[in-house]
């Protein structure tokens, strides 16, 4: 039997470094970790520019150096096959642009042999081509211009701008500028690539062909009209492309939070004629700078901050670990988030008019971009202070307000806005567009936000709300018993999801799906007593396992069986022997679990390790 008093010790080991590792401020900055992209990116634009900025660009090279396979490839996760050529090319290139490597070190030799095996630039994701095309390195698609009035389609249309999500918006704005404005900005830094082509510049860009992809042929076919039309409304749907990028810089000069958002911005300001020198792309600089994060002797440019995200999961956890609302970790924390919660209308409102904002973002200086993940953590956390506290309790009603308010139609809830799921953006011949170009409804967004409306709203099973969440859940179970999550790895993350949001909402053990649920979980339980399951989940839809345990992982399936399954059972005892376990010498302590885009961008949240550990061992310390 796994010791209570051993779950006690670990709880209090974790709260002592929250203790020292939290701000002044009240909030707490773990590093919001991805692979070679943004460091690449950013190395590629200042080196471009000729920014002064010798020693950040040197400690990036470090880190993308440090990072390459025997192989020469680099990876996205430790047991991903072979490499990702993708992120590869990312990293040879930015290397070159470094100065750091020449083509002709060894190392080179080896990433440029692996990206030639697996077809060379031509086979490289679109974001990446497109930031090449605009370093000037490979050509722009001859004849190809996406036509700027499209964006100025009524909303009446069946497809117009905001039927995109504001992930994809706020990316395809810039590049589509850049793209027809065929912007190219060069310096002595800029490597030639041609010998990674592997084909004819015009196929460097060309799609792949699939019946289903019309879009791509309508699309070109809206080219050939635009070319007729007056130059007044072709103008008119850039001066739509500038507002709509000005009007969403938050106040430290990033474009939505986002890094790559923000470096895709500046190439496309430059291509509308902005200099160099101008305040909107300076200050945009300093923001993509305001990112890089100390990781040992190097730094990392995070495509985010997730501070207002760590703190309300964090601050959360410690009190379901018994620290009380009023301890000096936990109001601090709770001030901080109350200062954090949006005041202004954003995208999020063209689809849920008449609704007072009152969400919460992910990053710090985040003000018009809500979600509801990032809300409901922060409601949870607000959720002690509601009762006892007008400002709180004023934050915490609103808050709610605004998450029941964005509930999809189909009974689910999406990440960022409501009912933004056409199908037929599904099809656009552009990688991840299933994943990117919508935001439907997804088990794990679902089944969050209704474990904090189960707990902490008194939204249960015949509340209309719930019903409807509880439903789309079990709509949208597998047929193994797992559910899918969108934003964590993967299946583990999903069914975490789910079963914890049922069980807040009061859906028995006796219920079908939550059987095959805690069914599923115990059947993918590994010899070493912990769960762990791989990235590439994400890419092939379907569950794949790790051979050895994940901390976070393991915490997941454990704070999800916990809800239904005596603490005696064979697999919570084993689980939480291998969760203490691996607090202390976890193989995948730095594994990602976190998905940005499947196959692209996957996360190592640096906090969850300790977020998610200490939930679990509270759960089992918790009264039955």
């Amino acid at each position: 039997m796994f010791k209570k008093s051993l779950a006690l010790m670990e709880i209090e080991k974790l709260i002592s470094s929250l203790r020292e590792q939290q701000n002044r401020n009240g909030s707490w900055h773990f590093c919001f970790e991805g692979g070679p992209m943004t460091d690449s990116f950013v190395i590629m634009l200042f080196q471009s520019l000729q920014l002064q900025e010798d020693s950040l660009i040197r400690s990036l090279a470090e880190r993308l150096l440090a990072a390459q396979q025997p192989n020469g490839a680099w990876k996205l996760y430790e047991d991903e096959p072979e490499g990702n050529l993708t992120a590869t090319v990312q990293a040879y290139n930015a290397l070159l642009f470094a100065g750091s490597l020449r083509k002709t070190d060894e190392k080179m030799k080896k990433a440029e042999q692996f990206i030639i095996k697996k077809g060379g630039l031509k086979n490289i994701h679109f974001m990446t081509k497109w930031m090449l095309a605009a370093n000037g390195q490979i050509p722009w698609p001859a004849g190809f211009y996406i036509p700027m009035h499209l964006l100025l389609l009524p909303r009446s249309s069946p497809l117009h701008f905001y039927s995109l999500s504001s992930y994809a918006r706020i990316h395809f704005i810039p590049m589509m500028v850049g793209l027809n404005k065929r912007v190219k900005i060069r310096s002595p830094h800029t490597p030639d690539l041609s010998h990674l082509y592997r084909t004819s510049r015009e196929e460097l860009w060309k799609a792949e062909e699939h019946e289903e992809r019309g879009i791509l042929k309508a699309i070109q076919e809206e080219t050939m009209k635009a070319k007729q039309l007056p130059f007044y409304l072709k103008q008119k749907g850039y001066h739509y492309a500038e507002k709509y990028m000005l009007n969403r810089i938050e106040r430290d000069g990033l474009l939505l939070s986002y890094g790559s958002a923000t470096i895709f911005m500046i190439y496309a300001l430059l291509g509308l004629g902005y200099k160099r020198s101008s305040p909107l792309i300076q200050r945009a600089l300093r923001g993509l700078k305001s990112l890089a994060f100390p990781l040992k002797h190097t730094f990392h440019i995070e495509n985010s901050t997730s501070i207002v995200w760590d703190t309300g999961l964090l601050s959360y956890a410690l009190q379901r670990a018994g620290i009380s609302k009023n301890h000096p970790m936990v109001k601090s924390a709770v001030q901080y988030l109350l200062s954090k919660q949006h005041n202004r209308l954003g995208d999020w409102s063209v689809n849920n008019p008449g609704t007072h904002p009152g969400g919460w973002g992910f990053s710090e200086t985040n003000s018009i971009h809500p979600d509801n993940d990032d809300t409901a953590a922060a409601l949870r956390s607000l959720s002690g202070w509601a009762k006892s506290s007008d400002a709180a309790g004023a934050a915490w009603t609103r808050g709610t307000n605004w998450l029941l308010s964005m509930q999809n139609k189909d009974g689910g809830w999406g990440a960022f806005e409501k009912d933004v799921n056409s199908p037929l953006l599904t099809l656009l011949p552009l990688e991840n567009a299933g994943d990117a170009a919508t935001d439907p409804s997804t088990a794990d967004l679902t089944g969050r936000v209704l474990e904090f409306l189960g707990h902490y709203a008194k939204v249960k099973v015949g509340h209309p709300s719930a019903d409807r969440g509880i439903t789309w859940l079990k709509q949208h179970q597998e047929k193994d018993g797992s559910w899918y999550g969108r934003w964590g790895v993967c299946y583990i993350y999903g069914t975490w999801a789910a079963l914890t949001g049922l069980h807040a909402c009061g859906t028995p053990q006796s219920d079908k799906a939550v059987n095959k649920g805690i069914t599923w979980l115990k059947s993918i339980q590994l010899e070493d007593g912990g769960w762990g399951e791989s990235c590439n989940s994400a890419e092939m839809k379907t569950f794949i396992p790790l051979t050895e345990s994940t901390i976070v992982q393991t915490a997941w399936a454990l704070n999800a069986l916990l809800c239904y399954v005596p603490k005696s059972d064979n697999s919570i005892q084993k689980g939480m022997g291998r969760l203490s376990q691996l607090l202390t010498s976890g193989p995948y302590e730095t594994y990602p679990t976190g998905i940005g885009l499947p196959g692209q961008f996957f996360i190592n949240y640096h906090s969850y390790p300790a977020i998610f550990s200490l939930l679990a061992f509270s759960a089992y310390c918790a009264d039955e």
